[in-house]
């Protein structure tokens, strides 16, 4: 059970992108993101395991789609969220990215960043995926539990602050 770091990678073959961005997000999480860049996907994916948390992917490869990449990833690893990042703005890529199993799509340019930082905040901090990734259940049981603990604490405060009218 791992319970402080957070493996991240980034796949981008713009080296000032994946120096860019790693910085970035170093600034924004500090030390509990374990980062590594790659340039190529090849690289990424003799990497990728059933500890990676986190891929942000440039869609456009030298040499390989980015959605090739995203498939052997979830292949690999189907709990790894994905994060297609692309210069392109086609819906049409979007959607096929989604398909396969990417966690969203963003378009680098202006706000991009700050979408980044959204997203990995949001894989890191959801309730859901902490069970998933801490305890190792599964999702559906995750989703019960919430469900169960919240239907609880809403039972117990309706009995305990709400005093029927006789």
């Amino acid at each position: 059970m791992r319970t402080q770091e957070i493996n991240l990678f980034i796949v981008d073959d713009n080296k000032l992108v994946l120096t860019d961005l790693k910085y970035y997000l170093i600034n924004k999480f500090g030390k509990g993101l374990q980062i590594s860049t790659f340039t190529d996907g090849e690289s990424c994916l003799a990497k990728v395991d059933k500890q990676t948390d986190i891929v942000i992917l440039d869609y456009f490869l030298n040499g390989q789609n980015g959605l090739e990449v995203l498939k052997s990833i979830k292949d690999i690893n189907p709990k790894t969220e994905v994060i297609m990042f692309t210069n392109n703005e086609d819906i049409s890529m979007a959607v096929e990215s989604f398909r396969m199993g990417a966690t969203d799509y963003v378009v680098k340019g202006k706000g991009a960043l700050t979408k980044i930082h959204q997203l990995v905040y949001h894989i890191i901090t959801e309730p859901i995926r902490i069970m998933v990734r801490e305890f190792g259940i599964s999702k559906y049981m995750a989703i019960f539990l919430l469900t169960f603990i919240t239907m609880g604490l809403v039972v117990f405060f309706v009995l305990r602050y709400i005093k029927p009218e006789v």
